[in-house]
């Protein structure tokens, strides 16, 4: 009956050390600010209505590392466009997606940038605030020509921005099991105007 007794006690108390040991071991999921965007403005040029705005808290110290150890990452951007009708649904305008992506490449030790809104070579450079400001800066981008509204109505513009899922191979999956930590997505920002 002792043994038994003392076979219990050893077997919950190798329990306890197994608990501690794996959930210690486990990555705590980071403690930095919500993703959200910010300086978000709508305005135009003679032709165009362009919106500008900044991503905030999008890079969290595991993207970071991510990112320097060569895993591709990518923001998805949403904008649309709508005009309010009363008594009725809104009619759309405008639906755009565009992307930002971030490669690094150890060797050349250089960030590599593509913005899909961007016409030419992407952004290359070795200084990395750059490339995380390149990342989480819109400026200028078109939604719409002007000649598509109508003056008089009111329009509401919408913006919001994710963290695209990171596609690893299958052995990797394994080793960085953590990576849907690190995953964003803001929530909609919107703008009422009048034109």
């Amino acid at each position: 009956m002792t043994f038994k007794i003392s076979h219990n006690i050893k077997t919950i108390i190798c329990a306890l050390v197994a608990f501690v040991c794996l959930t210690s071991a486990w990555p705590a999921p980071a403690l930095a600010e919500e993703a959200r965007i910010t300086d978000f403005v709508v305005t135009n040029t003679r032709d165009d209505l362009l919106i500008y705005l900044t991503l905030e808290g999008c890079f969290t110290k595991d993207i970071e590392e991510a990112i320097l150890t060569g895993i591709p990452t990518t923001f998805s951007i949403f904008a649309s466009l709508s005009r309010h009708r009363s008594f009725w649904m809104d009619k759309e305008i405008a639906d755009l997606t565009i992307t930002h992506a971030i490669t690094y490449d150890s060797l050349k030790k250089e960030f590599t940038v593509v913005r899909s809104e961007k016409e030419g070579p992407p952004l290359v450079t070795r200084d990395f605030s750059e490339a995380k400001k390149a990342m989480s800066e819109v400026d200028s981008l078109k939604i719409v020509a002007l000649d598509k509204l109508e003056k008089g109505h009111k329009y509401q513009v919408q913006a919001k921005a994710e963290l695209d899922k990171v596609t690893l191979p299958l052995y990797l999956h394994y080793v960085l099991f953590f990576v849907s930590a690190w995953d964003f997505e803001t929530k909609w920002y919107t703008i009422d105007f009048m034109y």
